[in-house]
């Protein structure tokens, strides 16, 4: 039974990559609904499915909300929901298995992030979705994976951090084990997830099939652990909180100049024989003239650091560092972020008109092509906004299919 696609909502822009992609985004909170939106981004189509009366968990995460004729505004939901319908029903109803069969089989992607088992229980399980839609990709994303003694257990992002090692890496001696200040759990496993959707899309056009794609929270946080998994791995060594000086290169962390805190990350021995003099110090100075030297020095090379660079302003150092080609930068809060000259040229603010919040500010996405236009789209739905307009076109094209 086809299923003609019902048209391009207004606003959608056909220019990206993934243009005449559908994705089907059955997913809450943040990590599927965030790889939906990156779908979107790319120029995929996205319909998202939420709970009558409720809707995705994080339309109720706030403050900050921004109030609005027919209520309040999460801000944390406008953050990874742009570009997409949303159509209020409940997967349970047995009246609305028609519509949800139709959007299966409308969709080329289909995204979820229930536990495992739970699609089944919906009567979605991969059988019946390949039955319904045999080219279907189907991204799965748990908290702790399909298998294994915790697979049953919730994931929410702070908890994946702990148990997937990211906070034993992120504290101080003073203050062991801090979370990352965005949800790094979810949006790595969103990335993560994206990732393997865009492979499993470049198999079909060679099988004509779909496939089930899954990840978890706990593998993403292991799939970004890099060298740090590998000194434990390999070394032996399980690392612990790092602060704010990396754990292996030096000198590379904050440090304090005249007026206030200055990154400088002396990454090769090209940079610190650069560097040294401008401090005060000999490159060849036996203390610190290799890098593991320098890190078996390290408290007496951050008491020199640190002297010297209070001398200047954080402006002198940086310009003085920029000059001699070592890198370096300055603590900046997320407002000198996006109204940087920076943030303007490379395109990092997305702007959409909301329907009850006039003209708003989304951060873009970060990805630039050469050839293809990649937009925002739609703005972040109202909750069941598009919901009769997709039953009356999907629903009404099956029947006609059918006589």
């Amino acid at each position: 039974m086809a299923v003609t696609p019902p048209p391009a909502a207004q606003g959608h822009d056909a220019a990206g990559p993934l243009a005449g992609l559908h994705v089907l985004d059955l997913a809450r909170v943040l990590a599927g609904p965030y790889a939906a939106m990156l779908l979107g981004d790319l120029g995929a189509e996205v319909i998202k499915v939420e709970r009558p009366g409720a809707g995705d968990d994080t339309r109720q995460w706030g403050p900050p909300f921004m109030p609005t004729a027919d209520g309040p505004e999460s801000t944390y939901f406008l953050s990874a929901n742009r570009g997409k319908r949303s159509v209020a029903i409940d997967l349970k109803a047995p009246g609305e298995r028609e519509f949800v069969d139709a959007l299966v089989r409308w969709a080329d992607v289909l995204i979820e992030n229930f536990r495992p088992g739970v699609m089944g229980r919906l009567g979605l399980g991969d059988d019946r979705l390949g039955e319904l839609n045999p080219r279907l990709v189907r991204l799965a994303i748990s908290g702790f994976g399909d298998a294994g003694p915790d697979s049953d257990r919730a994931g929410y992002d702070q908890i994946l951090q702990a148990e997937g090692g990211l906070m034993s890496l992120t504290g101080t001696a003073a203050s062991p084990a801090v979370k990352v200040g965005v949800p790094i759990a979810d949006v790595s496993a969103g990335l993560f997830g994206v990732i393997g959707v865009l492979g499993a899309l470049v198999e079909r056009e060679r099988s004509g099939l779909g496939q089930r794609v899954s990840t978890s929270l706990l593998a993403a946080q292991a799939g970004i652990h890099t060298f740090q998994a590998t000194r434990y791995l390999i070394a032996g060594q399980v690392p612990g909180p790092s602060g704010n000086h990396h754990p292996t290169v030096a000198p590379y962390g904050v440090f304090e100049a005249a007026d206030g805190p200055l990154v400088i990350a002396v990454g090769n021995e090209g940079i610190w024989r650069r560097f040294a003099p401008l401090v005060g110090l000999d490159a060849a100075d036996a203390r610190f003239g290799t890098n593991a030297a320098r890190l078996g020095s390290i408290t007496e090379l951050h008491r020199i650091l640190n002297a010297s660079l209070a001398a200047r302003t954080v402006a002198d150092w940086l310009a003085a560092l920029r000059q001699a080609g070592i890198p370096a930068g300055e603590l900046k809060t997320l407002d000198r972020v996006y109204d940087s000259e920076q943030a303007r040229a490379e395109n990092l603010i997305w702007e959409v008109d909301h329907p009850l919040l006039g003209s708003i500010r989304l951060p873009g996405n970060p990805v630039h092509y050469s050839r293809s236009a990649l937009s925002p789209g739609l703005p972040p739905p109202r909750l069941g906004e598009h919901t009769d307009e997709l039953r009356a076109t999907l629903l009404g094209r099956v029947r006609a299919d059918d006589r």
